[in-house]
């Protein structure tokens, strides 16, 4: 026998995944999944490798969304079945699997809609991700390498591939700075939310006496622009230096003056990378990075102008403080703008930090809803 707020769950599932299929336009996304396919069955598809590299990652895009919704949709009718099952023989450990099935599908709706919300023109890019810690020498380096892993567990949870761009060890411990590029589906969409100071008090393992230290992290979050956005820079603006890479071992190592540093001289925008044994690669790299910086400041500058017009101050700009990570007297993390907490920091700190970028999300969202 199910209970009636399980029948209701099921009743509104039903309804979720119609209007879900509605707003997908799931036929014809279907009928462009199968041009795309018919385009990549050409024979000269390959003929011009990046644009095929691009058709491939639209149409992944597409078939990403229609076949998970195409899986909870299939999730739902065995549900029925089993209900439908049910109401002819009662079963207690049928009516347990339908409880247990429902509820995690609606926990999966719930992380699909979502993914659907992220809809801003840039969400779908990868993500360039850069630590700087703040004043606190050793202290706060150890921490920018701790928040380090703790995005790479994040990003190898999502599948998400990451690259270090750029790194500068600390001098005892940790890193002076740091460079990821991110790449993966909604990469940028979703670290968008990680952007701003992150506060870390705890005992430190450097402090002989056993004080407690509070130390401060810089994470800058920017989407990897696309070569079709335009955005102008001169070559008589830049000025580049080549030099022998540093890091932390392994990979990071190089013999050659093969790292590439770039400063915009008109804005002070300065980039690097030392990821690639080529100067050529590295410089590359560099340039995009450049890019989607320039672009980030535009934007920034926009809006600024924009708040100025209107005669707004805001709180929150670049830099602010936004999640506080506390190691001692007690265990705790807090997001500053959602209010959203959590006492289990070993699991924040192994990448579980879905719980803060969803409510990030769902209060951008909300905004947007209560307009229409």
């Amino acid at each position: 026998m199910l209970e009636p707020e399980i029948k209701q769950d099921l009743r509104e599932t039903a309804v979720r995944l119609a209007e879900l299929r509605g707003s997908l336009d799931l036929d014809l996304k279907l009928e462009q999944i199968a041009n795309y396919e018919e385009k990549m069955s050409a024979p000269d598809f390959w003929d011009d490798n990046e644009q095929a590299q691009k058709l491939i990652a639209e149409m992944n895009a597409i078939k990403g969304d229609t076949d998970h919704f195409l899986r909870m949709a299939a999730e739902f009718e065995d549900l029925e079945m089993l209900v439908e099952l049910l109401q002819e023989e009662q079963d207690d450990s049928m009516a347990a699997d339908i409880v247990k099935g429902i509820t995690a599908l609606v926990k999966e709706l719930d992380s699909f809609q979502l993914q659907l919300l992220l809809s801003q023109p840039y969400d779908r890019l990868n993500a360039i991700l850069e630590l700087h810690p703040g004043a606190g020498g050793t202290e706060s380096q150890d921490w920018a390498e701790m928040l380090l892993r703790m995005y790479r567990r994040w990003a190898e949870k999502r599948n998400f591939k990451v690259e270090v761009l750029d790194y500068l060890p600390g001098d005892e411990a940790g890193v002076k700075s740091v460079t990821l590029l991110i790449s993966g589906h909604n990469a940028y969409g979703y670290l968008k939310a990680e952007k701003g100071v992150h506060r870390l008090v705890r005992i430190s393992p450097f402090d002989a006496s056993g004080r407690r230290h509070t130390s401060f992290v810089s994470c800058d979050i920017m989407p990897e622009i696309d070569d079709d956005v335009e955005i102008t820079i001169r070559t008589e603006d830049l000025k580049i230096d080549t030099y022998r890479a540093s890091g932390a071992g392994g990979q990071h190592i190089n013999t050659t003056d093969s790292a590439v540093r770039i400063t915009h001289m008109p804005t002070g925008v300065v980039v690097s990378c030392q990821q690639e044994r080529s100067q050529i690669k590295n410089r590359e790299k560099a340039m995009k990075m450049l890019r989607s910086k320039l672009y980030e400041r535009k934007i920034e500058e926009q809006l600024k102008h924009l708040a100025e017009i209107r005669g707004e101050v805001s709180d929150i700009a670049w830099g602010s403080q936004i999640r506080s990570y506390v190691f001692h007297p007690y265990s705790m993390v807090k997001d500053h703008r959602t209010l959203e907490e959590s006492g289990n920091i070993g699991a924040v700190m192994d990448g579980d930090l879905d719980a803060f970028i969803d409510a990030y999300l769902r209060q951008q969202i909300k905004p947007k809803a209560t307009e229409q």
